[in-house]
Order: structure tokens, then sequence, then C-alpha cells
């Protein structure tokens, strides 16, 4: 018999009465014991309750970063994996919209952003690279960051616009996320769930402030964070969330409005499914199905971000292709696969294989035919169509790959979008508040001062090296063949 906790109730006799009127679902779900417990920060005036598996050992309270040191679990299709430390129920949900219908629920996609026409690149990329979840620069020199942001922008902005002018001049990633923000809207509307949907892009319009600040005009009573990136990283999902955590517990409003947040979904049984769909009919395209091996692209991050920092996104992405591979198994579909990570920048070690070498070595091995299935993404951007689809088809035929194929990205599927819909239902009923923190009061003068100190520096600093760089163009080459 599994056992949940229920926090947030004082007295046990209360509890079958709470679970009633908060959390339908837990009374109503076979073989669960509910015990109680005391809900640190507990307010009489605003009732909160959530649930989680006492036998999970990944329970993250809210607002914590996901370090997950076993997420390769192979049990976890249909769960979701949300910061309250909630895991949901593998039942369909059916009720829990009845219990929200009063408030007026909000959904935030988070996305990465991309620069919508050539003069947009380097402003993009600056954005980009000033955050410190992308380049990760030691406490001593982080007063270096935005100064290195634009230096490394300037330099590569001119092959960047090369790539955005081969796909048309843009990236599309806001068009198809907005497509995806509507049909989202729809599928909840059709599950009995009337949700106003908002897109907050990382390093491009429509900024995150700018979707936060109509999340607060709209007065919306209960929120869903979900990142638009199936597998956690702290480079994506957690660069977006970390910021949005930020920008709420600075403000009164939003630091009790309470929020959910879906950091990981990957597991999930409809976009398992909804993958292996995608697979299963490209495969039916190549004259011999059973001889193409599947080559999924992962989006890479650097070596540091596992092994220092703790990042799950390799676990978590090992496991996701092997859910996907066991359901084209459980088709009669039994290919051979690989993974290889793609998109790697500068001189650190990122995780391996790379794309590009693997692609080399299956031609030389006589692989005749291979689709491509870029597993990161569920829009297509740049990543899919300039570097999958130009550049990566052109080096694997080169190697002496005859058949390419590659699998499209999920974009508005109706499976996928279906499942996020019951995604964002399930995570409903488990949102809490974040609560104010000191440091949302002003700065003291001393901490003013040491800001402008840190100011003076990195413009003097970043200077010299601008300089350095601009009149020395051989020194400026090398740098530039590190970015």
């Amino acid at each position: 018999m599994a056992t949940k906790l229920v926090y947030g109730i004082q007295d046990p006799t209360t509890v079958e009465k709470c679970s009633e009127l908060y959390y339908t679902r837990l009374a109503r779900l076979p073989k669960i014991s509910v015990k109680c417990c005391p809900f640190e920060g507990y307010n009489n005036e605003s009732l909160r309750v959530s649930s989680c598996d006492l036998t999970d050992t990944r329970h993250v309270p809210f607002g914590r970063q996901l370090i997950s040191g076993s997420a390769r679990s192979r049990n976890s299709v249909g769960k979701t994996f949300c910061t309250t430390g909630v895991w949901t129920f593998d039942q369909h949900v059916s009720e829990s919209s009845s219990q929200v219908t009063e408030n007026k629920v909000g959904v935030l996609l988070l996305n990465l952003g991309g620069p919508e026409t050539l003069n947009d690149v380097q402003p993009f990329l600056f954005n980009l690279f000033a955050d410190p979840d992308i380049i990760r620069l030691p406490r001593l020199f982080r007063f270096l960051q935005k100064p290195l942001a634009q230096l490394i922008s300037v330099l590569r902005a001119p092959k960047s616009k090369e790539g955005y002018a081969s796909i048309g001049g843009g990236s599309p990633l806001r068009k198809i996320t907005d497509e995806q923000a509507q049909a989202l809207k729809m599928a909840l509307e059709a599950k009995k769930l009337h949700a106003n949907v908002y897109v907050a892009m990382r390093y491009w319009y429509p900024f995150t402030e700018e979707a936060v600040h109509q999340i607060k005009n709209d007065r919306i009573t209960r929120l869903v964070v979900l990142p638009l990136y199936p597998q956690y990283s702290i480079s994506t999902s957690g660069s977006s969330i970390r910021l949005l955590q930020s920008i709420f517990k600075e403000d009164t409003y939003l630091s009790r409005l309470p929020v959910s947040i879906i950091q990981s979904w990957y597991q999930r049984e409809g976009y398992i499914k909804s993958m292996a769909n995608l697979i299963e009919k490209e495969l039916k395209i190549f004259s011999r199905p059973e001889e193409v091996i599947i080559f999924f692209s992962a989006h890479g991050v650097p070596v540091t971000y596992v092994e220092d920092a703790g990042d799950p996104y390799k676990d978590e992405m090992e496991d996701c292709i092997s859910l996907i591979m066991n359901e084209l198994k459980s088709r009669g579909i039994d290919n051979n696969h690989t993974l290889a990570y793609q998109s790697r920048v500068g001189p650190v070690q990122w995780l391996k294989p790379y794309t590009d070498d693997v692609l080399v070595e299956l031609g030389q091995k006589g692989v005749k035919n291979l689709l491509a299935v870029p597993i990161s993404f569920v829009s297509e951007h740049i990543e899919t169509l300039e570097e999958i689809d130009m550049e990566y088809r052109e080096l694997a035929l080169e190697s002496g790959i005859e058949n390419w194929g590659r699998v499209p990205a999920l974009g508005c599927t109706s499976s996928f979008i279906s499942d996020l819909a019951d995604a964002v239902i399930e995570a409903l009923p488990l949102a809490t508040a974040i609560s104010p923190e000191n440091s949302t009061k002003k700065n003291t003068s001393a901490e003013s001062n040491t800001n402008i100190l840190r100011y003076v520096f990195a413009l003097f600093f970043g200077s010299v090296l601008a300089f350095i760089l601009l009149f020395f163009p051989k020194l400026a080459s090398s740098f530039k063949n590190y970015i």
C-alpha cells in the first residue's frame, strides 16, 4: 500500500474533510493510506494541501533546484515531476479541474526565444551569453559577465546571421510557441478547464518580465509553469525558473500567488507515445525500415554542469530515450539506436559523444540508412532547421550514409498537446505560494557602493579586453575560434 503524506493539516481528524475539499482525487484513489504532519510555514488563512510519496527520494520542495541522483528509473511513465515535490498519479484526471474553476487560472510556457530578424541576432546572442547559467564564470570574475557577453555576441553574430538567413531570415520559435499556446488553451477548454496561456521567452521577446506583468494585470489566482523542454537542465528550464522565482519574490502580489512548476515531463506516457508515433511514421518512408539506425541528437551541455553542478540532464536524456525505445519495441520495432550531443561552443569539454563525430563513425562502419531524431526540442528552430537539416545531413552524406531522414519536432501534434493539458490539470491542485524573503528589502548604502565598484571594474576590464582583441587581430581570431 502506497503511503502519502498530506501537508497543511494540523489535526488528523480533518484529513478526510480536507482531502475531499481540496484534493478530491486523494480520497478516491485505491490502496493509499493518508498520514498527517504539520506544514512548515502553515497559514490558517489559506490552507494549502499537497502530497508526496514517502518512498520517493527525489522530493524537492518548491523553489529548490532539481538535482536528481536517480533519474534513470524505468517505471516513471505517466508521471510528472513538479517543484512542489509531487509525483502525480497515473490515473486519468477527470475531476481535478472542477476544484479550480472558481479560480482565474494561468499557464506560463517557458522557452528559449530566438531572433525574428537578422538585426536581432547580435542582441539576442548578448542576452544568451550574459546569462550566468550559460557562461558560468568563477565568482571572482563574474563582473566580466556582460563585457564578455558583448564581445562574444559581436564575434559570433556574422556566422549566426548566415545560419538564420539560410532558414528564412529569423527564428520561427516565437510563432510556433504562440501556436502551441493557443492549441494548449483549446485542449484545456475541451477538458473543462478555462485558463489564460502566456508565453515567456528567456532571451528574446516576449521576455519573461513581459509575461509576468500580464499575469499580474490579469489577476491570475493560480499558475502552472510549464517549460517547453522535456528534460530538465540548469541551462534551460533551470535558468528560466530561477529568473521567474526572482521576479516573484520581489513582488508582494506575485509572492503570494499559488504556483506549480512542472520541471521535467519527458517521462509522461503521452509524450513518449507521441515521439514513438513520429519515429514509426518516418521509418516507413525507408525502403528497408529494419536497417535504419535511429539517431537521437540532443542539445549538449558542458560536462562541468553534470559533474560539478549536479545537472540531471544527461540521466534524464538517457532515461527518455530508453522509454521511447521500449515503446517502439512494444510495437515490434527493434532498430538499433544511438545518442549524441550537438551544438557545443567554446574550448570546454561538452557531453560526449558529439553528433558530428558519431555521424562520421557511422559512415565509416558502413551504415547506409539513418533517421535523425531531435530529442531536446518540441519546436523547429535553428538547431533543427539549419544545424541538423543542413550541416549534419551534408556531413552524413559525405561520410557514406546514403539515405537520410529526420523526425519533425512535435509542434502542435494533437496527442502531445493533449498530454500537456493533462499535465497542467494534474499540477494545478499542487500550487503553493512563494514566501517573500529578506532579499526583497532595499540594499544598504554599503551594498550600493559595492555594486558601483563592480560596475566600474567591469567597465574597465571589459574595455581593456575589447581594446586588446580589437587592435590585435590574430589574438581576436584565435579567441573567436574558441567560441
